[in-house]
């Protein structure tokens, strides 16, 4: 796994990060600037949201000029839905024996 599922599910916590990743991947590409026009936040307040999703792999910034463009990244969504995947089919084992033991 590139990312740890905690960084993603940490990321992913807040509502209004949801809300910026929902409007990148909606763009397929955008600035904080052009995210805070749709937004009920600052600029500033969408840069430290998309610091924060970056740092968790669910963007990726990229230098255009001056500006910073963000680009989605689903491989870390892919790898934490996979981990979750993982551990219920650890849990169903479990529980199945356990059913079992008490038949």
């Amino acid at each position: 796994m590139s990312q740890q599922p905690p960084d993603v599910f940490a990321a992913l916590g807040d509502p209004t990060r949801r809300e910026v990743l929902e409007q990148v991947a909606a763009r397929g590409d955008a600035t904080a600037t052009e995210l805070a026009a749709g937004l009920p936040i600052t600029r500033q307040a969408v840069a430290k949201h998309l610091n924060v999703l970056a740092g968790a792999g669910l963007v990726q910034p990229r230098r255009a000029g001056r500006e910073t463009r963000y680009a989605p990244t689903p491989e870390p969504l892919g790898d934490a839905i996979a981990w979750m995947a993982d551990l219920g089919a650890q849990w169903d084992a479990r529980l199945a024996r356990l059913q079992r033991s008490v038949s």
